[in-house]
């Protein structure tokens, strides 16, 4: 039988527990059953015995409590994408079956049941779908564990997977036999498989020796809850599991000694000494690792968030600041304490004496059974090596702790560790995300962070949207941001979780975001009187083909030195990001257009390239060093602050920048916006608290830091708090001469003084901009291509099926785009059969077409015959204009072979470069873009994108096809 090591791979473990539900019974006649408080346990429980056995690292353990259908999916796909070695996904909550009893629905904190349908589960994931996601991950082994009644019926959805591969790579492990529901427990422990797993994960299974595989962990969990435990049926307690053979058994732990004497562990190898506390973190339970600050906390790891996902709306009693979170049984405290401190003894023991035990590293894994401890012969103290003895000392200081722990900080009180703390969601612009999320991983550390218990008072969740979409959202949609009630718009599934902050790039933008009143609204926006920074736009310029003087790089408009650069060098072009998605290249949209009555296509045409455009200006300074001659002879549109902190990630040496300052450009200013949902006041204070305590530290409020490198009007001092990231990053103060808000900023191009700026921008003058953007070349023409073969067929129901997918990217077309969609699939003579004609169309009305004529066809595709008919169609509609016209080709690769057999796909290329209209390959498929591949090769060759299941698809998709069509989205 094969073994699986994970460590010193990258792995990732996600923990989902809902504890809390929004909607139950009787309250609720839709709702769950209960609530099931058990379930918080089991998070700090299963996070800490993970981090103690080594082989997932402190960062790569992420917590979910309680999250929405969103936002579980997206901590899911978060994890699917980051994972290399292993992907741990465990859940435990409700589990709903149908009556068939052939799928298992985990339900989520916005549950509801809708009796009489087929497709009746609200807020729930289909483990059907939650495989199909793990299945993209580019993880070697994928571990699922699921404590939930009915949890034993995933099984059959396991057993449905065709691929062999695909199950292979997939161990599941449930908590139960299909088709029984099982007693929680109550509220002051953990649910009884979960505590048994933690026991296992911790001490070792019997008679295995110090590591714990997947196959004998399942067995021995299966042999205890049978013996000890009963159904509600009162039936034996039986888990099951599931995995190929022949079986790969997977390595999920080490018991704490044994991980300290051994090799490099999963913890090690990313960074972290297993046991090691973070400055300033509270242990969890039985843990000395830095659970309080990785996982309590709520660090996502690989994520690039802070804190666990939640909701604007009620929490869970006692999660709030300040507050203790569930007991934690002493023995487990206990064992965690004693078993690090008699691992570091034993540790310094090997250090000082190697000989004695061998390396049992990721390279060369330990094979079952223990080692036998060589006889040492007993040594006076006085003897002992320095390392040995300062190891004994550490022990028996955690020993006079653990007594102080237990008698007068938790063990008297019946207190307990730190809880998770109150999480914040915060939305922001994309260009502005990455240093946002800087700003909150430093402040989840920080003394203002931090309440007088040692406790964190929050975690924050950092994520971005496109600029537009939030503004639709949040003006127009806040019914079904709150509870989506259809495919059509789902602004948690488009954008993200309902925001209790969000960061604009601009005041402006704020404003074009308030509700109008004409409909009902459920939330309300309270910014900021003033930014807390600044940032101008500016036109990034080849050194070797900027102005030379200072004095010409400012006091111009951005024609003029548009002007000018082109007098310099006659074939230098000029690129901007997507108006739709940033708020800073809306803003260059509105120096291009200029005022007055702008000549929008000439002025679209002058930024016009080949390729996609980027979709933010991070993107486009990463994407232009991939062509050095196009590096050369290109300037962007961008922010300033991007030329600091935006140049690390090209895989090139890039052409070193000027920054030219266009004076008829308005700036980036981030202002601070708190959100207010309706009904999301049950942790209001609680909530209202942590949202100050972050501004406030944000923003450096009562900082007192001068404008002469800082933050405000004198003084000169650096800034402290939020901007002092933001300062290191190259942004400025938002008032006064807008000097750098650090004086330490490295020589980018930039101008510490350019002189006078444009102003602030209008929020009508941005709507309008992006009205005449979208309009600019009238109105646009796509073709759809869904691939309609019988592979298809596992890919086709739902939202996240092809046809689904397809329906959400016409939210992008307004009713005077012409598009059409064609079935592709050979039964016949023709590549291809018509499902909606080529024509406008209302969505209504396209969205029905398609749910009649798009069916899965016994029969293979003809990729190659149904693109060159599709181009010899768009070429033929497009002969005498120049309005905008897009191929998208929906598909999961299975035909691909047609391409390749005769060398088909080079006879493509050329007509995909010549006839001029741009390809979206969208794969429903991980590797569907992989470099060299079909899809890439077609979409590069023709300017479209390549788009796969690795991003965002759906997301991307509707993005591709707003910027040829003129819908609202």
């Amino acid at each position: 039988m094969d073994r699986f090591d994970p460590r010193g791979r990258v792995n990732r473990a996600l923990l989902v527990g809902v504890s809390a539900y929004e909607f139950t019974r009787p309250e609720h006649r839709h709702g769950v059953p209960s609530p099931l408080p058990a379930v918080a346990h089991n998070l700090s429980l299963l996070a800490g015995a993970l981090e103690r056995g080594g082989v997932v690292g402190p960062d790569g353990i992420t917590v979910a409590a309680s999250p929405v259908l969103g936002e579980f999916r997206k901590e899911l796909r978060t994890a699917v994408d980051a994972a290399e070695g292993l992907l741990l996904l465990y859940f435990a909550g409700h589990g709903a079956v149908p009556s068939a009893g052939d799928e298992l629905w985990l339900q989520m904190r916005d549950a509801e049941v809708v009796r009489g349908g087929t497709a009746g589960f609200e807020g729930a994931a289909p483990f059907t779908n939650v495989l199909r996601i793990l299945a993209n991950s580019d993880a070697e082994r994928i571990v699922v564990v699921l404590d939930c009644c009915n949890a034993g019926n995933a099984a059959r959805v396991w057993e449905a997977v065709e691929r062999p591969d695909i199950r292979r790579r997939v161990s599941v492990l449930m908590g139960v036999q299909a088709n029984h529901r099982i007693d929680a427990g109550d509220g002051d422990t953990p649910t009884p498989f979960t505590a048994r797993l933690v026991d296992l994960l911790t001490d070792g299974v019997e008679g295995q020796g110090d590591e714990v595989h997947f196959l004998a962990l399942s067995e021995a969990l299966r042999v205890y809850m049978s013996a000890h435990h009963r159904t509600e049926r009162g039936e034996p307690w039986e888990p099951q599991s599931r995995t190929e053979n022949p079986a790969v058994d997977v390595l999920l732990a080490v018991r704490p000694g044994a991980a300290a004497s051994g090799g490099e562990t999963g913890a090690g190898a990313e960074g972290r000494t297993p046991g090691a506390v973070a400055a300033g973190s509270t242990p969890a339970a039985g843990s000395t690792g830095a659970v309080g600050s990785t996982v309590l906390a709520g660090s996502v790891g690989s994520a690039g968030s802070v804190g666990p996902p939640g909701s604007a709306g009620p929490r869970e009693p006692g999660a709030g600041p300040g507050r203790r979170g569930p007991g934690v049984p002493v023995r487990l405290r206990i064992r965690g304490v004693l078993a690090a401190a008699a691992g570091a003894v034993r540790a310094a023991r090997t250090r000082a004496h190697p000989s004695r035990t061998r390396s049992t590293g990721p390279a060369e894994p330990r094979q079952p059974g223990r080692i036998p401890r060589p006889r040492v012969p007993w040594r006076s103290p006085r003897r002992w090596p320095r390392r040995t003895a300062a190891a004994a000392a550490g022990l028996a200081v955690a020993v006079l702790g653990l007594t102080g722990y237990l008698v007068f900080g938790h063990g008297a009180s019946g207190g307990s560790p730190c809880a998770p703390p109150l999480e914040l969601r915060l939305l922001t612009d994309p260009d502005l995300e990455s240093t946002v999320r800087k700003a909150a991983d430093t402040y989840l550390t920080s003394a203002a962070n931090t309440m007088d218990d040692g406790c964190r008072r929050s975690g924050i969740t950092v994520y971005g949207a496109g600029s537009a979409a939030v503004v639709t959202g949040l003006r127009d949609q806040s019914d079904p941001w709150q509870r989506p009630v259809g495919d059509e718009v789902d602004p948690q599934r488009d954008i993200g979780p309902q925001p209790d902050i969000w960061i604009p790039a601009t005041a402006a933008t704020a404003a074009r975001a308030r509700p109008t009143g004409l409909q009902r609204s459920y939330v309300s926006l309270e910014p900021d009187a003033a930014p807390f920074a600044y940032s101008p736009v500016v036109l990034s310029v080849p050194q070797e083909i900027a102005e030379a003087s200072v004095a010409d790089r400012t006091g111009d408009s951005l024609t003029g030195l548009r002007q000018k650069l082109t007098r310099r060098a006659g074939s230098a072009g000029v690129r901007r990001p997507d108006p739709a998605y940033t708020d800073s290249a809306l803003l260059a949209t509105v120096g291009l257009y200029g005022t007055g009555t702008p000549d929008v296509s000439r002025a679209e045409e002058s930024v016009d390239q080949t390729g996609p455009v980027s979709p933010t200006a991070g993107d486009l300074l990463c994407t232009l060093p991939d062509n050095a001659d196009t590096d050369r002879g290109t300037a962007a549109l961008v922010p300033e602050f991007l030329m600091v902190s935006g140049v690390g990630c090209d895989r090139t040496t890039r052409t070193l920048r000027m920054a030219e300052y266009p004076d008829d450009v308005p700036a980036l200013a981030p202002l601070f916006v708190r959100v207010r949902w309706t009904g999301g006041d049950a942790d209001g204070a609680a909530r209202d608290d942590a949202v100050r305590s972050f501004h406030d530290w944000l923003t450096d409020t009562g900082g007192g830091s001068g404008d002469g490198g800082g933050h405000g009007s004198g003084g000169g001092s650096e800034p402290g708090g939020g901007l002092a990231v933001f300062g290191k990053d190259g942004f400025r103060s938002p008032s006064g001469a807008h000097a750098l808000l650090s004086s330490r900023v490295p020589d980018s191009g930039l101008i510490a003084d350019p002189g006078p700026s444009a102003g602030a921008a209008g929020a009508d003058a941005m709507e309008t901009a992006l009205k005449r953007y979208r309009n600019a070349n009238g109105p646009g023409r796509v073709l759809f291509l869904l691939d309609s073969s019988g592979s298809m067929a596992d890919l086709w129901q739902g939202p996240g099926g092809a046809p689904g997918i397809l329906k959400q990217s016409f939210a992008g077309l307004g009713d005077r785009d012409e598009y059409g969609v064609w079935s592709v699939a050979s039964p016949g003579s023709r590549p291809y059969g018509e499902i909606l004609a080529f024509g406008p169309h209302k969505r209504q009305d396209a969205e029905r077409a398609v749910d009649r004529g798009a069916v899965v066809q016994d029969a293979e595709a003809d990729p190659y015959g149904a693109l060159r008919a599709a181009l010899d169609t768009m070429a033929r509609k497009g002969r005498d204009d120049n309005r905008p016209e897009l191929i998208v080709f929906l598909t999961d690769d299975e035909d691909n072979n047609r391409l390749t057999a005769h060398d088909h796909i080079d006879e493509l290329l050329g007509p995909l470069h010549d006839k001029g209209v741009p390809v979206v390959m969208a794969a429903l498929d991980s590797g569907g873009c992989a470099k060299g591949s079909p899809d890439q090769r077609m979409s590069e060759a023709s300017g479209g994108r390549c788009l796969d299941t690795r991003g965002d698809l759906v997301a991307d998709l509707r993005n591709e096809v707003a910027r040829t069509g003129t819908g609202d989205e």
